[in-house]
């Protein structure tokens, strides 16, 4: 059996390492890695030469600066610039080196701030986005161009995938610029190992949100990339923005997520809102119909996962 050779950008990441475990499940794949020390892929001329000497035959893009509101809010220039150089060396690599499908990871928080709910891939573009954010997005979204782009002028086969909020082993935890849920595992344990009183939690606890566990990430890109040559052929037409959505199709508000996780690690004190703190966008619900129309849907539930999660923490982080 001839084997697929596949790169997975960012394997160490919470979304790469998902992806990367799900594809090692099927022997039919050759997978290829480098961590940061091994290739940096803001060198422009170290990746192209990975490119050129290795030939990957698809490319799964997870590679990217990631991080809650106060890093985009304290880094704009790193979010911007950072994953725009990223994307830029990595697309202009692949498509030298021939490599005619792949999937770039892009984010949800790319839709306009105040669209309508669930959000459909076709309200890209249509509105502001949400300002806390947007050096991130705009990033994001000149990923999704990118794709579209080298789909009309070349003739590849670029699939943007948007996944809504991720969270599960290997996530970051760090105390001030992971994103909400690892945030709140980590306070929540905090406060439990210190007898604390009371946990704060950011924001007015109403905006809602959509979680998904890495791991069903991971299979969903699995299922697309394992796609027929004609089907996927048909979500990356030159003619369409090669994109669609990945998410469970239901969300929480971030009360009942800091409810839960408070539930999960077992911290017995008060939970507080600080409503002087953003809130960020109101409401980001990914619509799922068109991955679901193909066969795939997410299958862990969040409070499975969300013990998954708390136990990976504990075990990395004590």
């Amino acid at each position: 059996m001839q084997r697929t050779k596949v790169f997975v950008a960012g394997h160490n990441g919470l979304v790469g390492s998902a992806t990367l475990l799900a594809l090692r499940a099927n022997p039919r794949y050759e997978i290829l890695t480098r961590n940061h020390a091994e290739l940096d892929l803001e060198d422009r001329d170290a990746t192209r030469a990975f490119f050129l000497e290795h030939r990957p035959d698809h490319v799964v893009m997870c590679a990217a600066k990631v991080g809650g509101i106060l890093a985009n809010s304290t880094y704009p220039v790193d979010f911007l610039h950072n994953n725009l150089r990223i994307q830029l060396n990595v697309f202009d690599a692949a498509h030298e080196a021939g490599i005619d499908r792949m999937i770039f990871l892009g984010s949800s928080c790319i839709y306009p701030r105040d669209c309508p709910q669930p959000i459909k891939e076709e309200y890209l573009l249509t509105g502001p986005l949400e300002a806390t954010n947007r050096p991130y997005a705009l990033a994001k979204i000149a990923g999704v161009e990118s794709c579209w782009a080298f789909n009309r002028q070349y003739g590849t086969h670029y699939l943007a995938v948007m996944p809504t909020n991720m969270y599960g082993p290997g996530d970051s935890y760090h105390p001030e610029n992971s994103h909400v849920l690892p945030a709140l595992i980590r306070r929540f344990h905090e406060a439990k190992i210190k007898s604390d009183p009371s946990v704060v939690v950011w924001g007015s606890g109403k905006p809602k949100r959509e979680f998904m566990y890495s791991q069903d990430l991971g299979d969903a890109v699995r299922f697309l990339l394992e796609l027929s040559d004609e089907r996927f052929a048909e979500l990356t037409r030159p003619d369409v923005t090669p994109l669609i959505n990945i998410g469970v199709g239901t969300d929480v508000t971030i009360r009942e997520v800091a409810e839960l996780v408070k539930a999960t690690v077992g911290y017995q004190g008060e939970l507080k809102l600080d409503a002087t703190k953003p809130d960020g966008t109101p409401r980001k619900l990914l619509d799922v119909s068109r991955l679901a129309a193909l066969g795939w849907k997410a299958h862990t539930p969040f409070d499975t996962g969300l013990r998954h999660a708390y136990e990976d923490f504990v075990a990395r982080h004590g």
